[in-house]
């Protein structure tokens, strides 16, 4: 019989590709949707930014909330919101409704990840923690790949706002499936094996024995938070370019149809879903040797130091394929970041994993917000892209030195509040 806990991951890989395809879908639509509201490259952009201050100021918000009413509730309602608002993007007359659209997307987004990571704490071992995240990783990243060429299809047959609305009726499918099937605890489950129950609940991380608060104050104060958060911007900066500005910038510079730009644009999302397949079980691997604060430090400075390579190496290349060569290999670096990242929070949060890591996404997502702007506002400033590589490979090489002081051992400090019922 497959361990609940298995099928615990392969919903939440589900969720992560589900979220990448209704989020990569509006630079794909880039094309059909400034010509139908009539939008300049820099209104995209502030659209694209939108979405990226939505999902990063209600990260903590929702990682609380993850944290106080369990992974189950919060994760159903969020995606029924966001597919809700994945559905209404079709809707939006003009730049200021598409505007006030996409940040109420980003904001319904913002709890998928704290939300997973609540669950990964509560459901899988230590030495299970690194390939689960990355095996979630790996899911948002397939997603977007698949998204590029696979919307720009649907687009095509479609038209840009079927397309959206197609996707708001998967969204709600994978909600109720969610709600129906997974369960806060492991030991609230009605199907888990006893075996199984007793392996989870005598080898993951150990909840406290009271219930405790950690106030916003309190992470703030803390020297491991702010390694937390300062990398992962750097880490989201590299990124969110894939997001947004990759498929505009390919078809353009090498002139490429939109199909072509779609493949083209799909493979550093393919060297970054293996990124985290391989961070991930690199840090398990790291882990069982003894050497926690290796196993998270050693993936991630590895990823920065390809991430760095790859963007000012791309900057070389002369063809839309070897650029595109590069800058994969810097996703694959980018994104063996993220395991590290998210294993990093839940060791320092535990109880309050939720909260932790969705205020370190948070950051990274101001670091999306930026790029998102970044990008067009110095293209037109310079004439050139080359600013923003260097920017970015500058920012990778800045996440190195961060995660030379990181302490995974030390968890943050809370407050008791009485008994903990759980």
């Amino acid at each position: 019989m497959i361990p609940k806990r298995a099928l615990l991951v392969v919903g939440t890989f589900l969720l992560a590709l589900l979220l990448y395809i209704d989020r990569v879908c509006i630079s794909t639509a880039k094309d059909p949707i400034t010509a139908s509201l009539n939008l300049t490259d820099k209104q995209f952009g502030w659209i694209m930014s939108a979405f990226a201050l939505g999902y990063a100021l209600f990260q903590t918000p929702s990682g609380v909330l993850a944290d106080r009413l369990g992974p189950r509730s919060v994760l159903t309602g969020i995606v029924l919101l966001w597919s809700l608002f994945t559905g209404l993007t079709a809707a939006a007359w003009n730049y200021s409704s598409m505007l006030v659209i996409r940040f109420l997307f980003g904001a319904g987004e913002a709890g998928a990840f704290p939300g997973i990571a609540r669950a990964i704490y509560s459901w899988l071992p230590m030495k299970e923690r690194g390939l689960a995240t990355g095996i979630n990783f790996a899911g948002g990243r397939l997603g977007a790949m698949f998204a590029m060429p696979l919307i720009a299809t649907l687009i095509t047959t479609l038209g840009w706002k079927q397309t959206f609305v197609v996707l708001m009726l998967i969204g709600f499918v994978w909600s109720l499936a969610w709600y129906w099937w997974f369960r806060n605890l492991p030991e609230e489950h009605p199907s888990i094996s006893t075996a199984e129950r007793d392996y989870i609940l005598a080898n993951r991380q150990q909840t406290s024995a009271t219930a405790t608060e950690l106030p916003f104050s309190t992470m703030m104060a803390s020297g491991n938070m702010w390694l937390a958060m300062t990398q992962y911007f750097c880490s989201n900066f590299t990124f969110f370019f894939c997001l947004t500005w990759l498929f505009p910038y390919l078809k353009k510079t090498y002139d490429l149809s939109s199909i072509e730009a779609g493949w083209y644009s799909a493979a550093p999302f393919f060297a970054g879903a293996v990124g985290n397949v391989f961070a991930g079980a690199l840090i398990d691997w790291i882990y069982r040797k003894g050497r926690w604060k290796v196993s998270r430090q050693m993936p991630a400075m590895m990823g920065f130091a390809l991430a760095a390579l790859g963007l000012l190496v791309s900057l070389r290349m002369n063809s839309a394929g070897f650029a595109v060569f590069w800058f994969s290999i810097a996703i694959f670096g980018a994104d063996m970041t993220l395991a590290p990242s998210w294993a990093f929070c839940t060791d320092i949060g535990r109880d309050h994993a939720g909260a932790v890591s969705g205020t370190m996404n948070m950051a990274g997502n101001i670091g999306s917000f930026v790029t998102s702007l970044a990008f067009p506002y110095l293209l037109a400033w310079t004439g050139t892209p080359t600013v923003f590589f260097y920017v970015a490979a500058g920012l990778n090489l800045l996440a190195i030195a961060m995660w030379t002081a990181v302490k995974p051992e030390q968890p943050l400090k809370t407050q008791s509040t009485g008994p903990h019922e759980e």
